[in-house]
């Protein structure tokens, strides 16, 4: 029974990782056009409990992409230097569209995880209920 709940209890620190890496994945998005934004990405980190047998995954330090910012020529914007030229962000729309996919996807994997994980329980349950 302890390893149905070590798996919902992974399960579950899954998806609230893929929560927050969504969360990032739409503020990214939403800021896709705002001058000198940097990409947030955020790393994952294993939870390995010494106390106990609990598995699972967390969220790691949110970090901001170190790739250079989009130069936009655009020589009406009050940002724009003596060349007409200023720093767009570092957003891919793509990339982000690509990583919201696969986070919603690892959330639905861990979501089913919880789910069977969750029937067995109640199935164990109900054969000791005999």
């Amino acid at each position: 029974m302890t390893d149905l709940l070590s798996t919902m209890n992974a399960s579950a620190s899954g998806m609230a990782a893929q929560a927050a890496r969504l969360r990032l994945v739409s503020e990214n998005m939403a800021n896709a056009d705002t001058p000198g934004f940097h990409r947030k990405i955020v790393s994952f980190e294993a939870i390995n409990s010494m106390m106990s047998d609990d598995i699972g995954v967390q969220t790691g330090n949110l970090q901001l992409s170190q790739a250079p910012l989009n130069r936009v020529y655009d020589p009406g914007h009050p940002m724009a230097d003596a060349d007409g030229y200023y720093d767009g962000s570092n957003i891919d729309v793509m990339i982000e569209i690509a990583d919201a996919r696969e986070a919603q996807r690892s959330y639905e994997a861990n979501l089913r995880m919880f789910d069977q994980a969750r029937q067995m329980v109640s199935s164990t349950l109900e054969l000791l209920r005999r």
